[in-house]
C-alpha cells in the first residue's frame, strides 16, 4: 500500500509542476494564485509534503482544472516531456529495483533453510 501512496503523491506532484508550466507560472505565481506559499509549492512538487482537500480545491482553482484532474495519468499530448519520460523511467527503475531485491531476498532465505537443517 505505501508504494501506491507514494505513486499518488508523485504524481499529482508531477501533474502540478507540469500544469503549472503549461500555464506559465513560477512557483511563486502559482503560489500566490492559489493563497499559498512558494515554500509550500515546492514541498508539493518535490513530494516533501501531502496536502489537505482545501489546498487541493486551491490549486485546481488556480490551474483551471478539477481536482481529480490533478490524480489523472498523464495524456498524450504530455507523452513527451522530458519530465514525464524521466519520471516513467525512475518508475521503472525503481519497480526494476524492488523486484530484484525481492529476489534477493528469497534467495537468501531460501540458502539460509536449505544451511540451517
Amino acid at each position: 500500500m505505501a508504494e501506491s501512496i507514494a505513486h499518488v503523491k508523485s504524481l499529482l506532484a508531477l501533474n502540478i509542476k507540469i500544469l503549472r508550466k503549461k500555464q506559465g507560472f513560477s512557483q511563486e505565481k502559482l503560489a500566490e494564485a492559489a493563497g499559498l506559499s512558494a515554500q509550500s509549492i515546492s514541498d508539493i512538487e518535490g513530494c516533501r509534503t501531502w496536502v489537505s482537500d482545501k489546498t487541493l480545491e486551491n490549486l485546481a482553482q488556480a490551474l483551471n482544472v478539477a481536482i481529480f484532474q490533478l490524480f489523472m495519468p498523464l495524456d498524450e499530448e504530455n507523452k513527451n516531456d522530458p519530465e514525464v519520460l524521466l519520471y516513467n523511467r525512475l518508475i521503472k527503475l525503481r519497480n526494476a529495483m524492488k523486484e530484484d531485491l525481492d529476489n534477493r531476498l528469497d534467495q537468501f532465505y531460501l540458502s539460509e533453510r536449505v544451511f540451517s537443517r
